[in-house]
């Protein structure tokens, strides 16, 4: 789908207030007059990316990180999977305020909530290009509300459960609504996706366009567009995730999909540099959930990363600090936000969260298995 469209008491307490101020004021940072590109890497787990990285075979992610950090980010409100993480990182907020509680139960987010329109209406709509290239079409996706005839819902249910007995770990993608009823007639009405809202505020919003090659030219394009223009991107390469789900977390499809990641995430990277914009431009590599150790699923992943030519990324923090760190670079008045943010960004200091090894009711991590051996990256079309 393609959108482009923009509407424009005592010490204790003395002491506890001097931190509130201090707070206040950092994050009332002020613009620091960059672009913002997030690059999303679905699926990409921590502990796979820091072997590939200690062997040398992601030297793009490794340059990035030496120009700034790379820091550990935990997943600990909401699912890990897609729907919920993608909203997540564009909000910094938990379920309870997006409404996006994973690829099963979601509603879309609501009007003003994403970076994409906090970034626009704190510096103009006409002042900013926002810009989404996604490469998945499930679950990042912007769909209206729909009405399904029951009959016909009922027969997506039952292909849908050939296809999870088929591609174990992903879950069942064709989520319920409520039965309505009209001349005698059942429905099913699905809420509008995540997206469906956000899109309709920014400039450009593709998704669906699955490899990661067709991906980075495109964002590679649209780049060259909008030269003299300050930007936000998301790009999205979805082959990770898509090579975890068919081949498995420790196969090797698998870690050729970050190393292609990383071979697409460098072509970004010369582009910027040839338009003369890298200098005034902060990247971030971001993941919006990891893999099950050695499995083909993510029902709990929570160990993932970011990496950034951002040197005030500081600390380790959880997926919703994400979208803080990045309002914070475009002078956004973090503590005037409203509902206010879950996220803190990562160059405040933070309560430590971590997520707990297993999820509640889940078996224990299993030990790790040995990877398949590295090899060089092959395009993949």
């Amino acid at each position: 789908m393609i959108c482009s469209s923009k509407a424009r008491g005592g010490t204790g307490l003395v002491l506890g207030g001097m931190f509130l101020l201090w707070l206040g004021a950092a994050s009332a940072a002020e613009d620091s007059g960059k672009n913002v590109i997030y690059i999303g890497w679905d699926g990409a787990q921590r502990d796979h990316v820091k072997e590939l990285l200690a062997a040398g075979e992601l030297p793009v992610l490794a340059g990035l990180a030496q120009e700034g950090a790379m820091v550990d980010i935990d997943v600990v409100t909401g699912a890990t999977d897609t729907k919920a993480g993608w909203s997540q990182i564009a909000t910094g907020y938990a379920p309870d305020k997006s409404g996006v509680y994973s690829n099963s139960r979601y509603q879309p987010i609501p009007d003003g909530y994403s970076i994409f329109e906090r970034v626009e209406k704190t510096l103009g709509p006409d002042n900013i290009d926002t810009v989404a290239i996604i490469g998945k079409k499930g679950h990042v996706d912007g769909d209206p509300p729909q009405k399904v005839p029951y009959e016909q819902f009922e027969k997506q249910q039952r292909r849908q459960k050939k296809i999870d007995a088929a591609k174990p770990g992903l879950g069942n993608l064709v989520p319920g609504g409520k039965i309505v009823e009209e001349d005698g007639k059942k429905f099913i009405e699905t809420p509008g996706k995540p997206w469906y809202l956000t899109r309709q505020h920014m400039d450009l919003w593709v998704n669906g366009l699955l490899e990661n090659e067709k991906v980075g030219n495109m964002a590679i394009e649209e780049l060259e567009k909008r030269q003299g223009h300050r930007f936000l991107f998301f790009v999205h390469f979805a082959e990770p995730d898509h090579a975890g789900h068919k081949h498995g977390e420790n196969s090797q499809e698998y870690s050729d999909a970050l190393k292609l990641d990383d071979l697409w995430t460098g072509k970004i990277i010369a582009k910027l540099k040839q338009l003369g914009v890298y200098d005034n431009t902060l990247v971030y590599v971001v993941v919006a959930h990891g893999f099950n150790e050695g499995q083909s699923g993510h029902s709990y992943a929570p160990w993932v990363f970011l990496a950034s030519n951002d040197k005030q990324v500081t600390r380790n923090g959880t997926r919703e600090d994400i979208a803080p760190t990045i309002l914070k670079r475009f002078g956004v008045e973090l503590t005037k936000l409203d509902p206010p943010l879950d996220g803190i960004a990562l160059d405040e200091p933070a309560p430590e969260r971590k997520a707990p090894p297993t999820k509640a009711g889940q078996p224990k991590k299993r030990a790790a298995k040995p990877r398949a051996k590295a090899k060089a990256a092959q395009g993949q079309g």
